[in-house]
């Protein structure tokens, strides 16, 4: 056990979130998100129980977004023709307040399909049990600067 870690953070995810360096991508995807097939060339850790909101708070408290690109947390776009509600969007933007000073300026969307080939791309996903549609998040981690 370790003091100032959020208990939601497993020593596997501890391990991977340690691991990635500046620019490397992490996902953290919704019980829909095809994971292990998505994740082939990723390490995939699996959170089951837990929701992408509070995973996301945990690991933005650790996880520094790039500074270098202009959206380094990446939303999946809504597939025209659906009719899906995204109030989990609306979460995610009071999550990030609190952890970068940017805001939601840093919060980009990109199109379902190219979600999922950046996904095949990513270092590590997570796997969680979150029942919100278009939930999915990848982050893009940022240079730890030693305060």
């Amino acid at each position: 056990m370790l003091k100032g870690i959020p208990k939601i953070l497993s020593p596997k995810l501890l391990k991977v979130l340690c691991e990635m360096g500046h620019s490397d991508r992490i996902v953290i995807a919704d019980g829909n998100f095809p994971c292990e097939s998505m994740g082939k060339d990723a390490i995939v850790i699996r959170c089951d129980g837990h929701g992408v909101p509070e995973l996301l708070d945990a690991i933005l408290h650790l996880f520094p977004l790039d500074t270098y690109v202009e959206h380094p947390f990446q939303l999946m776009e809504v597939m025209a023709g659906d009719k899906v509600q995204t109030p989990i969007w609306e979460e995610y933007k009071e999550i990030i307040k609190k952890h970068d000073e940017r805001g939601e300026a840093v919060i980009g969307t990109v199109e379902r399909f190219s979600f999922y080939e950046e996904a095949k791309k990513a270092y590590a996903i997570v796997a969680t049990s979150e029942k919100a549609l278009y939930a999915n998040v990848m982050l893009q981690k940022g240079v730890v600067i030693d305060e």
